[in-house]
């Protein structure tokens, strides 16, 4: 019965797992033993797996960010229209210094809740993978971070310029230092 020891076997070894900083490639496995790197190319196709999981997860925490203030400009379009209408509701909350509240209906919060769980499943995903303590795969969570913020998080802040467009005209003008 020889083909039935596989350990025996020339193709198959063992996982090469340690809870220490390690550098293994070759024989390391993540999650699973069915995710074990057999040769370089698969230790690249994870490596590069890992930094695209880490930008998916920064795509949605920016996904959760937009929808929910996309449902609040909703919510501020309802309010306008209320205020238009000059409603008593609306003329006793202003006059009282009390605001209208809104709530998300079932489907918007179901639709949150699901950006949510994929957010925190990826997350969770990348945390095991952090845990093999693969210095690799450290490096590649790194760098999945920093590309995911960069692509998916571009800083966009409007800024009234009211009380700045006075401080301009004052700088524009020649007598400025000159008094």
């Amino acid at each position: 019965m020889q083909g039935m020891d596989m350990s025996s076997s020339s193709d198959s070894s063992e996982c090469k797992i340690s809870m220490l900083f390690n550098w293994y490639t070759i024989d390391a496995c993540f999650l699973s033993t069915g995710w074990q790197i057999k040769n370089n190319g698969m230790f690249a196709a994870t490596c590069i797996g890992i930094i695209l999981l880490v930008i998916l997860v920064e795509a949605l925490r920016r996904l959760g960010k937009e929808y929910d203030t996309f449902l609040t400009r909703q919510f501020q379009r309802q309010a306008a229209v209320l205020a238009a209408k000059k409603d008593n509701c609306v003329t006793r909350a202003e006059s009282a210094g009390l605001g209208l509240k809104f709530r998300v209906t079932p489907l918007q919060q179901f639709v949150r809740a699901v950006i949510h769980a994929l957010t925190f499943a990826g997350a969770y995903i990348i945390m095991l993978l952090a845990m093999y303590f693969n210095v690799y795969v450290i490096i590649c969570i790194f760098i999945g971070a920093g590309l995911g913020k960069f692509l998916c998080d571009w800083m966009v802040v409007t800024v009234g310029i009211e009380g700045i467009q006075e401080e301009i005209k004052g700088v524009e003008e020649t007598t400025v230092c000159c008094g």
